[in-house]
């Protein structure tokens, strides 16, 4: 874990500095910004691996930064964790559906939160150069230049849709998408891609994958992922069988 870098954005002093000794004595680099504003500048400038993100910060909210990095094609693909007071199932469910990868209630055990932290960034892997446009997991092999899906040594028939939303899954296995960062990544060649019609072309999607539709996971309430390579389906539900519900 290494030299791996983590972005604090938090503007409780205290609780930063012990954020900080703790993080850099297990190997990490730290940067920290006390406001939103400044917190949202670093993280354009210095693409850190991973971003620790108070909810409620001056000058720019959690929420609102988390919106941002998820549409910059530069931050996008960054794990954010975020860290709040607020504990109401509502807030966690809005968190995620921003783009969070996980939501951390204060007050928490740092050594809990550091494990946490080290798990998100195994499952994340090394980060792909953002010119990278042929990924291959599983079976699947997606090249973005070309235009091009090919399973287990046969073409897939992808819609443009169907394209953009595995090309958006299949990057980072284990990350949950919320509908609303796929409607925006369908948008385009099909730029009639609703929030209402993701679950359509996903289940469209799936069966067209046929034995690997277990690969494109249902997060209830949320979203959807694509199944992460240790094959752990996590707190998701698994794909249901071609033909079933989305």
């Amino acid at each position: 874990m290494a030299n791996e870098t983590i972005l604090i954005i938090e503007d409780e002093r205290p609780l930063a500095e012990a954020l900080t000794y703790s993080l850099k004595a297990e190997g990490f680099e730290v940067i920290h910004a006390a406001d939103g504003q400044d917190g949202l500048l670093r993280a354009q400038r210095t693409l850190p691996d991973l971003v620790l993100l108070d909810l409620m910060l001056p000058l720019v909210d959690g929420l609102e930064i988390c919106r941002r990095l998820r549409a910059d094609p530069r931050t996008r693909d960054i794990p954010i964790v975020m860290l709040t007071a607020r504990s109401e199932e509502i807030d966690e469910i809005l968190g995620f559906r921003m783009g969070a990868d996980d939501y951390v209630t204060k007050p928490f055990k740092t050594k809990v939160l550091i494990q946490r932290l080290k798990a998100l960034l195994r499952r994340q892997g090394p980060r792909e150069p953002l010119g990278k446009d042929v990924v291959t997991r599983q079976g699947l092999t997606i090249d973005r230049l070309h235009h091009r899906a090919v399973l287990d040594g046969q073409a897939l028939p992808l819609t443009p849709t169907e394209f953009k939303l595995l090309w958006t899954l299949i990057r980072q296995p284990g990350r949950t998408y919320s509908r609303n960062e796929l409607m925006d990544a369908s948008r385009g060649e099909d730029a009639n891609a609703l929030e209402r019609t993701i679950d359509v072309h996903v289940r469209s999607l799936r069966l067209k994958l046929k034995d690997k539709a277990h690969l494109v996971e249902t997060v209830r309430g949320i979203g959807y992922r694509f199944r992460d390579e240790c094959g752990e389906a996590g707190e998701g539900e698994a794909a249901p069988p071609p033909g079933g519900e989305g």
